[in-house]
């Protein structure tokens, strides 16, 4: 999402945060002495399951080793919860945080017993209480520097820290926004990020199962669609100075699928904000508009979005609006996640209800 709208965004921060330094001597101190009951390596059942362990994956420039499945993951963002949820793991799970939507229909139950650590991005004290002996988090500015913590500060106490390759993979962090793209996301990340999850968690027939309904959910969305010639654009949230999303996300993952254009494709950051002047010149043919639960932003849910679109006098008459041709999407379909195969989906069905697919 974008730097203040999306799912991780590194705006969505924590107005105050508690000394560090004690907490880490103090968890560095428990793990030594071996009182994090939640570790794998302490559970005689995890070490039973340990058949092929110590497993490493590389991810994001690091090795991440864990020496058993692991018992007590946290995952810092709904992506990657989602993702483990998909995978059968809630069992596993000591917790999740940062969360922009409603769980992913038929994961409800599952999600139900996991955990709500923050509604949006925890502090390290909290995700240490949970006793973690794995992290895994969606964002480079959730597990980073200004987030939660750093991997290396996971780490140093002994806690595998797993960042999703879609926020690292051809892609720069460095700036102040949401970072910027050099190479165009594919959906072949996300499903590497998920046969590493499930290699890491020894459920790789899942993953493969998993990966193997994606990508037929995507054929089948997409089978004899031809959207060539159509526009599209994406709002993800504010709208005093609009997010809208670049050319190489998730959202050119869907634009690509269908064979649209995305309005803004002239930009490779992940979600540029713009000014409402430019919106309305792009003209697109489609408003893809984030329909968030979250309340960090102005104009979050699809109903405020397309209350500003229609009362503004530089945006009502833009074709989208007076068509009315309005696609409303979870924020974690505008995110590399498992839904942005959900995006595809709808995005395809829409442009078929709108008469503009061939």
């Amino acid at each position: 999402m974008p730097a203040a709208p999306p799912a991780g965004s590194r705006r969505l921060r924590p107005s105050h945060r508690a000394p560090r330094g004690p907490v880490l001597l103090l968890a560095g101190a428990l793990l030594a002495s071996g009182c994090a009951s939640g570790a794998a390596g302490d559970d005689p059942a995890a070490r039973a399951d340990a058949a092929g362990y110590p497993r490493t994956v590389h991810d994001c420039g690091h090795d991440v080793r864990v020496d058993a499945p692991p018992r007590r993951a946290v995952s810092l963002n709904q992506g990657t919860t989602e993702i483990l949820l998909s995978l059968g793991l809630a069992d596993r799970m000591a917790g999740t945080a940062t969360w922009t939507d409603p769980v992913m229909k038929g994961l409800e139950k599952a999600n139900a017993g996991v955990p709500r650590l923050a509604d949006d991005m925890p502090s390290f004290e909290t995700v240490l209480d949970a006793e973690p002996d794995f992290v895994a988090a969606s964002f480079a500015s959730t597990l980073g520097t200004g987030g939660v913590a750093t991997r290396d500060q996971f780490t140093q106490l002994g806690v595998p820290a797993y960042l999703s390759p879609s926020d690292c993979a051809g892609k720069d962090n460095s700036g102040d926004g949401d970072g910027v793209r050099s190479e165009a996301l594919t959906m072949d990340t996300v499903y590497g990020e998920v046969r590493d999850l499930a290699r890491l968690f020894d459920v790789e027939q899942r993953g493969e199962k998993l990966v193997a309904e994606l990508k037929s959910r995507v054929a089948k969305a997409t089978s004899g669609l031809d959207a060539s010639g159509v526009t599209l654009m994406y709002w993800f949230a504010n709208s005093a100075s609009p997010y809208l999303a670049g050319c190489c996300g998730a959202p050119g993952v869907i634009t690509r699928a269908v064979g649209a254009r995305n309005a803004m494709d002239d930009t490779h950051e992940e979600w540029p904000q713009a000014g409402w002047e430019t919106v309305a010149d792009r003209d697109p043919d489609v408003l893809v508009l984030g329909d968030l639960t979250r309340r960090s932003q102005t104009a979050e849910t699809a109903a405020k979005k397309i209350e500003f679109l229609e009362s503004n006098p530089v945006t009502r008459n833009m074709t989208a609006v007076r068509e009315k041709r309005y696609v409303l999407l979870s924020g974690q379909a505008m995110n590399p996640t498992v839904r942005t195969v959900e995006g595809v989906e709808q995005v395809a069905a829409a442009l078929r209800e709108f008469g503009l697919a061939k």
